[in-house]
């Protein structure tokens, strides 16, 4: 008998021994969750308007599955060449896959929710 996915009774466990049930396991996870990065500098106009539009994208298209980390580049001026940051608002959405990266105060909601690939 090949069992293939198999739980583990004591810790509830999915075990996966190929790439095919991997990708089924993958397919049925319903929920995705969206990892973001919002680079700003300071509290200017263009800084404070795409924090506003990045939550009212969120709260409006990711409710629940996603998380925001908001840097200042002036608190943290180093972060600026380790990640490769040479405008702000820069926004990097990590997860899901593909890295996606946007310059701008994020005004254009339809270019975001693409670009995100937000479904």
């Amino acid at each position: 008998m090949n069992n293939s996915n198999q739980t583990n009774d004591s810790s509830h466990e999915l075990i996966i021994e190929s790439t095919e049930d991997f990708e089924k396991a993958l397919a049925n996870t319903d929920i995705q969750k969206y990892v973001l990065r919002l680079y700003v500098a300071g509290n200017t106009l263009r800084s404070m308007r795409a924090i506003q539009m990045l939550k009212r994208i969120c709260e409006k298209y990711l409710k629940g599955r996603y998380e925001m980390e908001i840097i200042d580049i002036y608190q943290q001026p180093e972060i600026l060449e380790k990640d490769h940051i040479f405008a702000v608002p820069t926004l990097i959405k990590e997860l899901p896959p593909p890295l996606q990266q946007l310059i701008g105060d994020l005004t254009n909601v339809d270019k975001v929710i693409v670009a995100l690939d937000i479904s």
